[in-house]
């Protein structure tokens, strides 16, 4: 079973208050002669529907010591889950996860929000001590 990322849990409660329904505590991707899971860098995913949406969620603690290291690698995943969700789960939407502290001290950065502006990157902005979703960000 692939390691839960720091904010997993949280995560997961904000998104049943939020009113969506868990369907995969970790999802697996499976795209031809590839299996991908969230835990590529020890962190988790969900997929999770509410009113006939679906998501798959990659969650990000952003904990080490170059934040740019651990954006570059976010954003390697989540196109490659993009992708190869496309053909095996195109319904679903993909998004990156980020507490509200990243978000405001890295996010709101002019390059980083110009990557993710371009790059289309969905993002959910979540309280990690409230377990809420703050902000859902749509590319």
């Amino acid at each position: 079973m692939p390691a839960k990322d720091l904010y997993h849990d949280q995560l997961r409660n904000a998104l049943v208050k939020d009113g969506w329904r868990i369907t995969h505590d970790t999802y697996q991707i499976k795209f031809k002669e590839i299996k991908l899971y969230a835990d590529l860098a020890a962190e988790s995913m969900f997929a999770a529907e509410r009113e006939q949406e679906q998501i798959v969620v990659e969650v990000k603690s952003f904990l080490n010591a170059s934040r740019v290291r651990d954006f570059e690698a976010a954003i390697g995943q989540y196109i490659l889950y993009r992708l190869y969700l496309s053909q095996v789960f195109p319904q679903a939407v993909v998004y990156l996860a980020i507490n509200s502290n990243i978000y405001r001290s890295f996010f709101l950065k002019p390059a980083i929000k110009f990557a993710t502006t371009e790059l289309k990157i969905n993002l959910i902005v979540f309280d990690v001590e409230q377990e809420v979703i703050v902000e859902w960000i749509n590319s």
